[in-house]
This record gives structure tokens, sequence and C-alpha cells, in this order.
């Protein structure tokens, strides 16, 4: 987790300007090794920070995958876990959360982009940072290969792209006048959330900080389930996460109250 400071950053090129607490981040996309341990019981254990009645036969975990949802590019140790739904990312969080005591999610888009803007500038060579269509191979590769930012942030850009907290508005902050505080959109539904950063098989271009997509119900089309998974997209092998840690940590009640929020969508939703 590197160390976030504190500060101001406008939305996109022209947008709406937000202030932002200090965090934490994870200095890559969460890797394959790690998001395993939440995914198969066998590679958890009864070990816990918060609850005396913790058992690994009473988590629930992502259910099985009936195909390759990484598209032959492997799930190895080291290289994003990818295919996954935000549901799941945060579930991860929630089981991250009873297992260390530290309340870890998703970062909001505005923390996403302030982190990758990282005094970056409008010129650098994209190629230093990033595995995109011209360098890629058409495939994500291991974390941490290409240069970090100024904050020690690695893949920012490229490699997968990464679920942030926010539901997706076209108008990100339509009724802002004045400089918004740690501002989310928080999802009403429960599809279309903000991906951010490009990935391997993007051009360039559009591997940027400000570049943002909506999260797609599509991409949950070859799923055979009825209703679909609230775990698994079968064609989103090009979609990751990482975590943030609030420098300030929240009350317990007060993380039990974020995770009713965010995690409150049904398989029928």
């Amino acid at each position: 987790m590197m160390a976030i400071p504190a500060g101001t950053v406008q939305m996109g090129d022209t947008g709406q300007y937000v202030q932002l607490d200090s965090f934490w981040m994870s200095a890559t996309e969460l890797p394959y090794d790690l998001y395993l341990r939440f995914e198969t019981k066998a590679k958890d254990n009864n070990t816990h920070s918060l609850d005396s009645a913790y058992s690994v036969d009473a988590v629930t975990r992502p259910s099985p995958q009936y195909m390759d949802y990484a598209d032959g590019m492997g799930r190895r140790g080291g290289y994003p876990a990818v295919g996954m739904t935000q549901q799941a990312a945060l579930r991860y969080c929630h089981w991250l959360y009873k297992k260390t005591g530290v309340f870890y999610r998703l970062p909001t888009e505005a923390e996403w982009e302030y982190a990758c803007k990282a005094n970056l500038g409008r010129s650098y060579d994209i190629d230093l940072y990033a595995w995109h269509w011209d360098n890629s191979g058409e495939a994500y590769h291991k974390a941490g290969e290409k240069k970090a930012n100024a904050w020690g942030l690695y893949d920012m850009l490229g490699n997968v792209w990464e679920y942030t907290l926010d539901e997706y508005r076209e108008d990100i902050y339509p009724n802002a006048q004045d400089t918004l505080s740690n501002p989310v959109n928080e999802p009403l539904s429960r599809y279309f959330r903000v991906v951010k950063g490009g990935g391997y098989d993007d051009d360039p271009e559009e591997c940027s900080c400000i570049n943002r997509m909506k999260a797609s119900p599509t991409w949950q089309q070859r799923d055979p389930q009825i209703p679909k998974s609230e775990w698994w997209n079968p064609d989103s092998p090009f979609l990751g996460f990482r975590i943030v840690q609030p420098i300030q940590q929240p009350s317990s009640s007060e993380v039990d109250a974020f995770f009713a929020r965010f995690i409150r969508y049904t398989d029928n939703d």
C-alpha cells in the first residue's frame, strides 16, 4: 500500500474540482494469488482479527468458473485477478476486513483519477507506463513490470481496466458549484459502474487517467446461469481492481454500514 497525500484534483481536463483526504492505495492491481485465498476455501484458514466465530465454511465465496475467464492468458501469481463483478471485488474487501481488522474498499472515481495523475503531466512516453494494444502482445502482463508513477503506483494506465466504487453517470457531478470533498456517486442498481485506466487491448491514447468506461451487463452474456452470476463476468478478462485503505480507519459500525450500502444487490436486481 502506497501513501497518497491529501490534495485537489480536477476531474477530466475541464471538470469539477475535488478535494480528497489522504489514503493508502495498493501499488498494483490485485494479483491473482491474493484473490485466490478468498476465492478458494482450501486456500483460507480460520484465523481472524474480529470475529471469534469466523469459519471458512461460513464465508460466501465466488462460484467456480465454468470456463477460462482469463481467456487463455493464465491465472497465475503476480498477474492481475480478472473477470469478477464489482460485487465480487467488494466482497473480497469485506472478507479482507474480517481477516485483518483493517478496512479496505475500492477507490472512488475521484480518488482513482487523483492517484493516477500523481504529477504525471501532459507529456510522457506511454510505453514506459502502460501495456496497451501496440506493446502488450494482446495479453495482460505481470503487475509492476512498467514504470511507477510519482506515488509508486504501477499499471494505473493500461494492463487491465480497474473498478471504482462509483456508479457511471455522464455528468460526473452535475449539480456541483464549489469544490467537492471526497465525493462518490453511490450506485442505485447492480450494473454500470465506472472503470478506469484502459487495458492491454486498448489503443495507447485510451490508456489515460481521465478515460472512463461504463461496466456493462453484456460482459455477462455468455453466463448460462439465470439469474446471472453476481460473481463473474465471462467476457471481461480486461478488468480487475486495486484497493484503498483510509488513513483514518472508520469504526466497526461505520464499516458495517458501508458494506450494507454497497454490497446490497441481488441476482434479481
